[in-house]
């Protein structure tokens, strides 16, 4: 029969989340509800069971009641199934997951002309208590889990990696005499069918073993009357990490796909049965993914065990009595920081300054999105969650912060923006307002979530909102959960939209240690900083203040649009079972924002450092003003924009208010006076002179008010507490500060329109995602609405603009604002919207920041070109730091399966060290080549084989005499060429040169003390900026290159070794630069050419030079240990050798080449610019210096005397104090030009910038001559 209209049977399956129907709440009819009725299909199983108890009985009496006829091929297999399993017992009950409402059994069979049953038995079914049920089967789930793992990891090594099998008839895991098998038909959903299975259970192995073993898991603990194919259940929970479906669309999927395909679910009438499988897919998903969670505990137990070892290994024989101190040492950060993001928690150096961007950068931020409606209802714990702090915790920091603030506020307080500032903040922020109800309380239990994310937007922990509004305690308490995990010495940068009132707060009460509050500073997310009060934001704005970077803060919104499409599935959903989606989302959210930090690093290098920092380094060139005296103008403005007297108009209207309404008040008065007076003198009665005396006493009365309302304005003493403001106008004051006000309302209306704006614009070419025709009328009406009052406001503070003119005298030195364009396309461009308002006089010179607009161009992208420069910092300790633990954790896993004594879960293991190589790939960046990340994974498994007590293997590699590639020399005999694949940005314009850092370079804490006495110290240099005394010329001319023939198509070319060099290749793409006269050389060209150079000039001193490649002086920068120096720099003898030619990169300039030639026995550095710069030799001497101390110190452990007095005074002279290069590609070949004449015996070349691409040419054809590889 069809269902009854109205009830859920009848509803139609949708995919997605479905149509939401709900009922209006009435009273029940008594009549009704007290009315006994039968239930159909009640009576027939109790007939059944009155049977089959009497047959249990009295065996030989029992009597065999005929079956009815099935019309279907299901329709038996499902009344059996009724008749064996349905029960009434709690244990046997499939209660509803947290996910969906109970309704009628599907099972069910109805009868409808079922006998009636013995007068003794009672008609009415005692109601099934569903909470205590579900309760009982929670319970019985969590004690089944944890004897299921061993099955599924058995299942699970049984058959990864191959084709999936079929299911038998019958099946069973007994295969011994003396156990009673009971049989259960169970209905398993496969992917392509569903099928009823014969299982045997018997007291060796349950039903629910049996299940597992054979791939298939139960929907109840004890006695289920479905399962589902494992291999089903995991891609669910795949496809819901990327989809977000509700179960309600896999259950209506796979009953389309059955009935397309044949397989039709029908009732014992032959109907078919409305959605069949939701209720007990919902029960599967659900405890299938507590398994998936039980494993991965298990592997991360055996991982970090291995962990331990290992960092027990690598410590100094006295710290291994401390086994804390091994395993939680006090250099690095907690191993759940470490794991989530590496990049930002996988450093061991910490202690940097907040002043330099501190350690450690986080976003925190709310949603009210995800919140929780009341009428879902609760369910039992069931999942601890990894991501979310405990209620208990973020309850505790709300009570002491309700404790402190009854308290006094410090008196040692002290806030870098005045409380005026902050206080006009806190206003414009609805987030400010902790008491704010944002959602109906009386409809939803939890209002929402606030996350904390790292610098790279992956999220690291969760608070539940479960209270109006965004209460701070939210916010403090993620910071001091990160703080507990962190080292005693890290430093936090936390962004938050109103950092700047938490700041206050936490500055004010004593609701955080000490210990944290030094080591915690707040910024303004860059999205938000903009509707801060400027005073606010040059401390807060994370573009105007040193040492963050890039870093915007904007994380979180990239975040929450990550979980758009959980929303509606959590609202649904119990407590329990919302906090539970959420924390496995977010895990598989996590992790694949952690495979894509290589390609984040990749983005920020060339969208941020290189195309943002060319754009700000072009503004500040067009300014005209060297970066000096741009930074000198940047601290004179900060300085006066965060002075007191800044925000004196704030003060200063608050004390006039009361004198303007006054007079207001006079003025009005005194205007009905004089029309009083008017009426009277006209009036032509005789009474005319009685109201005259009477209206003269109220002049009188009159005069004498506002004498004391000028009292009252002198009481005040505002020239005295202003004394800038003496002597001018009142009237101009006020009007003044009337403009100020209004031009802050007008900046906050129109910048809140602009943004409007851009969200109607951001679906423009598909960049991003729509707003959709609801979303988007609402903003276009918005708009509509608050286009008025913005035009409104802009006439007035014009008209304030005109009367200031009228009152103005130029002796009062006070800078009249500028009239406001009525047109909104032409405001959004205007530069005077966002400035204040300027209330003090201007005495003196007008300072250039507040006059010329070229400096304040320079200005804002000086600001930019330091952030681009702080960023490339940034990524290169992030790049270092993800080596480190890919190096680490490969080791860990190594070790790990080498030991574990479960065999099991060693293919797991394997799919973890599989991810772990297949992130090689992922991470190869600019900053972190792949030899780097293949010198990691050999020292991993080197490591993990000697912990294990195996030998490490040696591998050889074959080196062919005639031809000497570089590429198939061994890594550890010689610094390597980069690969084909990490060349692509190693030209001159590349921003950095660490792709050719090895892994063997260590950060200054990881350098050990190899020898007695350590390293020399640097020496002192002093920096003479003139030519050096007998300054020779290298007046050689121009080399002819011998006659080569071209060919068609290049190919690469190999320079064998030669005078002491080793052997160069030079790839198509490097002899194509050479063949280029507007592009920059490489370090392939500068290496390469410089062997070539030396066997076509044959200086007969050759012995006295040593040349160092273009990596030499990186390895000084980074640090590397004194064997890896040794490695490879001995083979050029420098020891020996009188004249050094040192070859340095400067990436910080966007890639330049200079040359600096040390003079061993002179102590004297000749230095080599063609831009004739001075200012960034300071850090390059004192670079070149460090080489050197580090070398003789090398060189004497190894028994060589170096002719070097590093420990006197030396001198450095500049070669080039003028500019001889005027393009922005011809450094490299000026420092081959100069390399020669050195090796000519000379100090500097006599060739002119139109000689080098002659020069150039000639390098090219020597290459050429060199042999094809």
């Amino acid at each position: 029969m069809p269902p009854r209209p109205g009830t859920r049977r009848a509803q139609p399956a949708t995919s997605g989340l479905g149509h939401h129907f709900s009922s209006a709440k009435r009273p029940r009819d008594k009549r009704q509800t007290s009315r006994l009725v039968s239930i159909p299909g009640q009576l027939a199983r109790h007939q059944k069971s009155l049977a089959r108890l009497a047959e249990l009985l009295n065996p030989s009496s029992h009597v065999v009641s005929p079956q009815p006829i099935p019309t279907s091929p299901f329709q038996n297999s499902v009344d059996n199934l009724n008749g064996e399993i349905l029960d009434d017992s709690p244990m046997d009950v499939e209660v509803d997951g947290p996910l969906f409402m109970i309704e009628d059994d599907p099972f069910e069979t109805v009868v409808e002309h079922a006998p009636q049953p013995p007068p003794s038995i009672p008609l009415k079914r005692p109601r099934r208590n569903y909470a205590a049920a579900m309760q009982h089967q929670y319970a019985n789930w969590k004690a089944l889990l944890p004897t299921l793992v061993e099955l599924y990891l058995r299942c699970t090594a049984r058959t990864l990696g191959k084709p999936l099998g079929t299911i038998l008839d019958r099946i069973s895991l007994c295969r011994t005499t003396d156990c009673e098998l009971k049989h259960t038909k169970i209905l398993c959903l496969m992917f392509d069918h569903f099928t009823f299975v014969d299982v045997g259970s018997c007291k060796c192995s349950s039903l629910s073993e049996v299940l597992l073993d054979f791939g298939l898991f139960p929907s109840a603990p004890s006695q289920p009357r479905m399962a589902i194919s494992m291999d089903l259940l995991a891609l669910y929970r795949a496809l819901f990490e990327r989809s977000c479906d509700a179960i309600n669309a896999l259950a209506s999927a796979l009953h389309t796909h059955y009935t397309r395909r044949g397989f039709n679910f029908v009732n014992a009438e032959g109907q078919p049965v409305i959605d069949p499988f939701r209720r007990s897919l919902g029960a599967a998903v659900q405890w299938f993914d507590i398994l998936i969670v039980e494993v991965e505990k298990r592997i991360d137990n055996i991982i970090q065990s291995s962990r331990d070892t290992i960092r027990c290994s690598t410590l100094p024989p006295a710290n291994l009595a401390s086994t804390s101190s091994a395993l939680n040492p006090p250099s690095s950060c907690a191993q759940i920081l470490v794991q989530r993001c590496p990049a930002c928690f996988g450093s061991t150096k910490f202690g940097k300054s907040l002043g330099d961007g501190g350690d450690i950068h986080v976003a925190t931020d709310r949603n009210f999105h995800h919140r929780h409606r009341r009428s879902a209802g609760d369910s039992p714990s069931f999942y601890d969650p990894s991501y979310f702090l405990p209620k208990t915790f973020v309850d505790a920091i709300g009570d002491r912060i309700k404790k402190q603030r009854k308290k006094p506020a410090r008196q040692a307080h002290r806030s870098p923006v005045l409380d005026e500032a902050i206080d006009e903040c806190e206003e414009s922020y609805i987030a400010a307002d902790g008491n704010k109800q944002k959602t109906a309380a009386d409809i939803y239990d939890d209002t929402g979530i606030m996350g904390l994310i790292c610098r790279h937007d992956i999220p690291l922990f969760f608070a539940n909102i479960d209270s109006p509004g965004e209460q701070q305690k939210y916010a403090i308490a993620l910071i001091s959960h990160l703080f507990s995990l962190l080292p005693e010495t890290a430093t936090v940068v936390v962004f938050y939209d109103i950092g700047c009132v938490l700041a206050r707060t936490l500055s004010k009460h004593d609701i955080l240690d000490d210990n944290i509050t030094e080591r915690l500073r707040f910024a303004t997310s860059t999205i938000h900083a903009y509707g801060h009060q400027w005073t606010c934001q040059l401390v807060y704005n994370p573009r105007l203040v040193t040492g963050l970077g890039l870093s915007d803060g904007k994380g979180t919104e990239r975040l929450w649009s990550r979980f758009i499409k959980l929303i509606g599935v959590e609202r649904s959903s119990s407590r329990k079972c919302r906090i539970w989606l959420i924390d496995r989302h977010t895990a598989a959210v996590g992790h694949e924002m952690q495979v894509d930090l290589g390609d984040w690093i990749k983005r920020r290098l060339k969208c941020g450092v290189q195309e943002q920092g060319g754009a700000a380094e072009e503004q500040v060139n067009q300014s005209g003003y060297s970066i000096e005296e741009l930074r000198r103008q940047w601290a004179l403005q900060k300085d006066s924009q965060l002075s007191v007297r800044a925000h004196a108009p704030q003060r200063l209207k608050k004390q006039l208010d009361t004198v303007i309404s006054l007079q207001s008040d006079l003025d009005s008065t005194e205007r009905a006076l004089q029309k009083a007076r008017s009426v009277i003198e006209h009036d032509s009665e005789g009474n005319a002179d009685e109201a005259l005396t009477a209206l003269e006493g109220l002049e009188r009365t009159h005069e004498r008010l506002m004498g004391k309302v000028d009292g009252l304005y002198a009481s005040l003493n505002v020239h005295d507490r202003f004394p800038a403001l003496e002597g001018v106008d009142f009237e101009f004051i006020h009007i003044l500060i009337l403009a100020r006000d209004l031009k802050i309302n007008i900046c906050k209306r129109a910048i809140a329109l602009f943004f409007e704006w851009d969200k109607l614009d951001q679906a423009v070419g598909g960049g991003q995602k729509p707003l959709g025709t609801k979303l988007h009328q609402q903003t276009r009406q918005a708009i509509a609405k608050r286009q008025p009052a913005l035009l409104s406001a802009i006439r007035k503070f014009n008209s304030y603009c005109e009367q200031l003119e009228k009152l103005y005298d130029r002796r009062w030195a006070i800078l009249l604002p500028q009239s406001l364009p009525t047109k909104l396309t032409e405001l959004r461009e205007d530069q005077s919207l966002l400035e204040d308002v300027w209330i003090t006089p201007s005495t003196g010179q007008v300072p250039l920041w507040l006059e010329d607009s070229d400096i304040r161009l320079g200005i804002r992208g000086l600001l930019k070109m330091d952030r681009c420069l702080e960023e490339q910092r940034w990524l290169g300790s992030e790049a270092d730091n993800l080596c480190r633990w890919y190096g680490d954790e490969l080791a860990a896993v190594e070790l790990s399966l080498r030991t574990t004594d479960n065999n099991l879960l060693v293919r797991l293991i394997k799919l973890r060290r599989d991810h772990l190589l297949a992130l090689e790939s992922c991470w190869i960046t600019p900053l972190a080549s792949a030899p780097r990340f293949k010198t990691c994974r050999k020292e991993a498994l080197s490591l993990a084989t000697c912990l294990s007590g195996g030998t490490p293997e040696i591998s050889f590699s074959w080196i062919t005499v005639e031809v000497p590639v570089p590429a198939a020399q061994d890594e550890d005999t010689e610094f390597p060429d980069p690969p084909s694949d990490s060349l692509d940005n190693s030209d001159a314009t590349n921003p950095t040169l660490a792709d050719y850092v090895s892994n063997d370079w260590m950060t200054s804490d990881q350098v050990p003390e190899e020898h007695d006495g350590g390293p020399a110290k640097t020496p002192c240099t002093r920096i003479v900026w003139e030519y050096p005394s007998n300054m020779s010329v290298d007046m050689t001319p121009l080399p002819s290159s011998e006659p080569t023939d071209v060919p068609e198509v290049l190919a690469g070319r190999t320079c064998p070794p030669q005078d002491g060099f080793s052997g160069t290749f030079f790839q198509v793409r490097d002899i194509k630069i050479l063949q280029s006269p507007t592009e920059c050389l490489n370090d392939i060209c500068i290496n390469g050419c410089i062997p070539l150079l030396f066997s076509s000039i044959k200086p007969s001193n050759a012995h006295q030079f040593a040349i160092f490649s273009t990596h030499d002086l990186i390895r000084i920068w980074y640090n590397a240990s004194d064997d890896c120096l040794w490695r490879v720099m001995k083979h050029n003898s420098f020891w020996c050798k009188d004249i050094w030619i040192i070859l340095i990169h400067r990436s910080d300039a966007g890639g330049h080449w200079v040359l600096c030639v040390a003079h061993l026995r002179r102590k004297e550095l000749l230095l080599f610019d063609s831009l004739g710069e001075r200012r960034r030799w300071r850090a390059n001497v004192q670079d070149v210096m460090k080489l050197l101390a580090r070398l003789q110190h090398i060189a004497h452990w190894h028994d060589h005397a170096m002719h070097a007095d590093v420990s006197a005074e030396w001198i450095a002279h500049p070669l080039v104090v003028k500019t001889l290069q005027t393009n922005g590609y011809d450094c490299g070949v000026w420092v081959l030009a100069t390399v020669a004449a050195t090796i000519r015996g000379f100090d500097v070349t006599s060739l002119s910038e139109k000689d080098l691409p002659l020069f150039c040419h000639y390098l090219y054809m020597n290459v050429l001559s060199s042999p094809t590889s």
